[in-house]
């Protein structure tokens, strides 16, 4: 599964990658892993599983994101997200936000190596060998030698079991920066995963952070397994349409992104019916038609007209009236 699929992903993002954006994302790309957000690991344990785990079978491959520092408890997490069908499990090592360093998870975790191996050995234990464990980390945090914290991480996290290593390749400054200001600020070094990779040859690393476009990600796989993708596919997810052929030499043809609004346009009749708003869909999708004549207005039409009460799948209907299809069949 890692193999076949983790050659490129879209990132977890709070707030963003929920299972809307995931439905609307596997209509742009068939093969590219998509990452639900974080979820914690007591969430899942006490909390209402559907809503924070359920998701269409049409995300397949799909990982879920755990956050946590128990190891029980993300044992136990993990042996349920198995249950719903989950492709991947991937413990947080990388988020610095003031949720995670107030639980002492995330890119806290940096600091305990050993204790992120304990919480993949006991997450492996748990969950049929089929399904993957993986770890998503940084290069290091605060005032740690990346070298040093990022190398020790991967040789603990392999010698517990990983199945892949992926590496937001900055440093997390826990004091100091916001979470925002942690994914810009702290310079790239891409060439420490570079050198993990050489490491471990039999390993699968992927890179994540400051990737933004396909062109990048496919010279990043000339030094490593995968690329994740994170707000380039959020804010742009019309570049996903190419992310099958790039990556993976598909010789399917391309979605047709008219195709791809009339699908979320049902898709949102079906989520408004069953008691949701078409807002909640339509907020992923205003970056579709980037550099496309029309876009401004199909922004501002889904900005003005999903939010409204009684709004259903026509808003996207409509909004795909303001794309020139012209430009759109020669772009």
């Amino acid at each position: 599964m890692i193999e076949k699929y983790n050659k490129l992903s879209i990132a977890p993002m709070m707030d963003w990658t929920d299972r809307h954006c995931r439905f609307f994302h596997r209509q742009l790309t068939r093969r590219a892993l998509l990452y639900t957000e974080m979820v914690v690991a007591d969430a899942v344990i006490r909390g209402d599983r559907e809503r924070l785990l359920g998701f269409d079978a049409v995300e397949h491959p799909v990982a879920l994101q755990l956050g946590g520092s128990d190891p029980e408890k993300l044992a136990e997490a993990a042996l349920i997200a198995a249950d719903f069908g989950y492709d991947e499990v991937n413990l947080n090592v990388g988020c610095p936000s003031d949720r995670v360093q107030s639980g002492t998870f995330g890119a806290c975790l940096m600091k305990t190596p050993d204790l992120v191996a304990r919480c993949v050995e006991a997450m492996k234990e748990a969950v049929p060998d089929a399904l993957p464990v993986t770890v998503k980390c940084r290069i290091g945090v605060d005032d740690q030698e990346p070298e040093q914290a990022l190398f020790d991480l991967a040789r603990m996290v392999a010698d517990a079991g990983t199945d892949a290593i992926w590496v937001h390749a900055r440093k997390a400054w826990l004091e100091g920066l916001s979470p925002k200001e942690n994914r810009d600020i702290p310079p790239l070094d891409y060439g420490i995963v570079y050198r993990l990779k050489a490491q471990y040859p039999n390993l699968f690393i992927g890179i994540n952070g400051g990737v933004k476009d396909l062109n990048q990600a496919v010279a990043h796989r000339d030094h490593v397994d995968g690329v994740m993708l994170g707000r380039a596919a959020y804010h742009e997810p019309g570049l996903l349409a190419g992310a099958d052929r790039a990556i993976y030499r598909d010789s399917a043809p391309l979605p047709d992104l008219r195709d791809v609004v009339h699908a979320m346009a049902d898709y949102t009749d079906r989520h408004v019916a069953s008691g949701g708003r078409a807002n909640q869909v339509a907020r992923h999708m205003v970056g579709l038609f980037h550099g496309v004549p029309g876009a401004r207005q199909w922004r501002q039409h889904l900005s003005t007209e999903a939010v409204k009460t009684g709004a259903t799948g026509d808003v996207l209907r409509d909004a795909m009236k303001r794309i020139d299809g012209a430009a759109l069949a020669a772009a």
